[in-house]
C-alpha cells in the first residue's frame, strides 16, 4: 500500500518541447518513461500509488508565457487523462506555468488560473512548486496571492528543488542535484518560515523533497544561533523547532541513516510520507485510495 508522492513522470509532449528547446537533465537524458515501464517499476518495489510530477527544468526552458500555458496544461490534462484510467495507480501534481524570470505580471495570473483548472476542474492532488524563480524563494512577497488560493484549498503542495541562478557563478565539479538540490530546499523552507508564510497560510500541507534537504541536519543551528535583535520575528528555539514538524517531508534519495537520523529527531514522523503506509496520508484522495 505504498503511497510515492516524488513520482516523476514525463509525457511525451513535455519530453519534445523541453529536448526541442534545449533542455536537459543535469546529467544524461530524460530516462525512458512510459506508463507500462512506470507499473513494472512500481510493482517490483511494491509501490501502489504513484503521485506523478515533473522535474527540473519544469516549464523554465519555455521562452514565452504563452508557451509555458501550453506547456502547462498539457502536462496536467495529461496526468488527469491517465489518472481517470488508472486511479489505483496514479495521482499528480499540476504542474503551474511559473517562468524564471518573473518579469511577466501574466506568469502569476497564469498560475492562478492554472491552480482553479487543475485543483478544481481536473481534481489532481495539488501542485508542484519549485523551491525558487528567478532566485526568487516562495516566502517572498510576490507569490502570496498564490499561496493564498492554495491556503483556501487545503492544497498539497510538493516544493521540488532548482538551481538557484548563482549556481552558474560555481566552479565546482559536481552536477547540481548532489549538494545545491538539497541546499535550495533548505534555503525554499528557512524563506517559507522566515517570512511567515508558514504560518499565514496553515491550510498548506507543504511536502519538502529528499528528507528537507540539509534542513533536519542544520535544525539546531537554526534555532539557536538566529541573532535575537536582528530583523527576523523572535522565536524561542522551540517555537522554531515547532515550525519545523508543521512541513512534510518526503524520503527521496535519502534512504541511508544519516539523512534519516537527522529527520527523525526533527519531523512528527507521521509527515514522513514518500513511501506512505497505514497512518500517514498527504491528500484526501490517498486516504481514498487506501481504503479500497
Amino acid at each position: 500500500m505504498r503511497i510515492d508522492v516524488h513520482f516523476h513522470a514525463f509525457p511525451p509532449e513535455y519530453r519534445a518541447a523541453a529536448v526541442s528547446s534545449g533542455a536537459t537533465p543535469l546529467v544524461g537524458k530524460f530516462p525512458d518513461w512510459s506508463v507500462d515501464l512506470a507499473l513494472k517499476m512500481m510493482d517490483a518495489n511494491g509501490i501502489r500509488t504513484g503521485i506523478m510530477s515533473v522535474t527540473y527544468p519544469g516549464v523554465s526552458f519555455c521562452k514565452s508565457a504563452v508557451e509555458a500555458r501550453t506547456i502547462a496544461r498539457k502536462v496536467n490534462d495529461y496526468f488527469a487523462e491517465l489518472i481517470g484510467r488508472r486511479s489505483d495507480r496514479f495521482g499528480g501534481f499540476a504542474l503551474l506555468p511559473i517562468s524564471e524570470s518573473l518579469q511577466d505580471s501574466e506568469d502569476l495570473q497564469d498560475a492562478a488560473a492554472e491552480i482553479e483548472y487543475a485543483l478544481d476542474r481536473l481534481k489532481l492532488d495539488g501542485v508542484q512548486l519549485f523551491t525558487c524563480y528567478g532566485g526568487k524563494y516562495l516566502g517572498d512577497p510576490v507569490f502570496e496571492p498564490i499561496l493564498e488560493m492554495l491556503n483556501r484549498r487545503h492544497a498539497v503542495v510538493h516544493v521540488h528543488p532548482t538551481l538557484n541562478p548563482l549556481m552558474k557563478q560555481l566552479d565546482i565539479m559536481l552536477p547540481g542535484y548532489v549538494l545545491e538540490y538539497v541546499f535550495d530546499t533548505t534555503r525554499a523552507a528557512a524563506s517559507l518560515m522566515f517570512s511567515g508564510a508558514l504560518d499565514r497560510f496553515p491550510q498548506i500541507r507543504f511536502v519538502l523533497s529528499h528528507a528537507g534537504g540539509t534542513l533536519p541536519f542544520l535544525s539546531w543551528r537554526v534555532a539557536n544561533t538566529v541573532a535575537p535583535d536582528g530583523p527576523l520575528p523572535q522565536w524561542t528555539p522551540d517555537e522554531i523547532l515547532q515550525k519545523l514538524r508543521k512541513f512534510w517531508y518526503d524520503t527521496a534519495l535519502s534512504p541511508g541513516p544519516q539523512a534519516m537520523g537527522s529527520l527523525l529527531e526533527v519531523a512528527d514522523p507521521a509527515q514522513i510520507v514518500s513511501e506512505v503506509t497505514g497512518r500517514s496520508r498527504t491528500t484526501r484522495k490517498s486516504q481514498e485510495r487506501s481504503r479500497r
